[in-house]
């Protein structure tokens, strides 16, 4: 296999989008014709059924972050991605999240973040729930073992961010609380 961008943006000559696919993904993602030509074509030639396993998520995240391990991970940011809750991740779900992270508003940056962080889709993030995506992404990296303490330690991080968001004294954060804390929610 070669390197990580190679796997995910490899290209041959695979079939484009219909003119209403493009225009509907056009005025929802703001990219343009030829990038979501593109990220089409890439994506195909990873995923040809069209539809996108957690396998295959495992395999792009473990070729960006080879020192570390991306299953647990995996496990939350693919649950974001897919939307309609299907198990796979079409090509529509897919550049609607990157659309999102990549030049979304900031409301819209903190609603894909609290999807991500909100594991069990209760309308709330919790301590154990920060802590474990929190934690996962120190495994995503390489940077969780027993060595890691004090401030870099990842309850320690979901500390410190509780904090910001004061609410040091409260285990969980409502969608409507999230509104009034986007901004220190999003310089976390």
């Amino acid at each position: 296999m070669g390197t990580a961008a190679s796997f995910l943006f490899s290209c041959r000559n695979i079939s484009k989008l219909n003119k209403n696919e493009l225009e509907e993904l056009e005025s929802t993602t703001n990219f343009k014709t030829q990038q979501l030509q593109k990220w089409y074509k890439d994506f195909m030639q990873d995923c040809p059924d069209g539809h996108m396993t957690k396998e295959v998520f495992r395999k792009i995240y473990g070729q960006f972050f080879p020192a570390g391990n991306p299953s647990p991970f995996v496990d939350y940011i693919f649950n974001v991605f897919d939307s309609n809750k299907d198990g796979v991740v079409t090509f529509k779900e897919f550049i609607t999240a990157i659309a999102v992270t990549t030049h979304g508003s900031v409301d819209d940056k903190l609603k894909w973040a609290f999807k991500l962080y909100d594991i069990d889709n209760d309308g709330y993030v919790s301590r154990f729930e920060m802590l474990d995506v929190v934690t996962a992404i120190y495994q995503l990296h390489g940077r969780f073992h027993a060595s890691v303490r004090g401030r870099d330690a990842p309850d320690e991080r979901v500390n410190q961010l509780l904090v910001k968001l004061d609410k040091a004294e409260c285990s969980t954060m409502s969608s409507a609380e999230r509104n009034n804390q986007k901004e220190l929610f999003m310089r976390g």
